[in-house]
């Protein structure tokens, strides 16, 4: 699978059921690729939050799922990216770049070559 996904070759059951995420979208899930567990942060980079609109709209996807309820917060959707969510990103990214994150993420024996190759096919998408 990783394999297919580090060669662009992404045929998946998600492709052809789901729809392709908006920008904001997927810039919300992609921020879930390099956090432990996929976790999906409540704030953009410039500290804004997310809309619970697009959140909402990932989690009705099948993109993200709920982890776990917030007590004191209890408005705020805190949630992890999906399989799902990684395939609908791979389709809407270059897939190098997802199989990059997603090495980093989980942590796995990445060798210095292998990742140097990933990084290359990125940069030339």
């Amino acid at each position: 699978m990783n394999e297919d996904l580090e060669r662009g070759r992404v045929q998946s059951r998600y492709s052809q059921s789901a729809a392709r995420p908006t920008t904001a979208q997927a810039a919300y899930l992609r921020r879930g690729l390099a956090e432990p567990g996929g976790k999906l942060p409540l704030f953009d980079r410039d500290g804004q939050r997310y809309s619970r609109r697009t959140i909402q709209s990932c989690i009705d996807q099948g993109w993200a799922k709920a982890w776990f309820h917030n007590s004191i917060k209890p408005d705020w959707l805190i949630c992890r990216l999906t399989e799902a969510g990684e395939f609908a990103l791979a389709e809407f990214d270059p897939p190098p770049a997802v199989a990059v994150a997603r090495h980093a993420r989980q942590g796995t024996g990445c060798d210095a070559r292998r990742l140097q190759r990933l990084v290359r096919d990125l940069v030339e998408a």
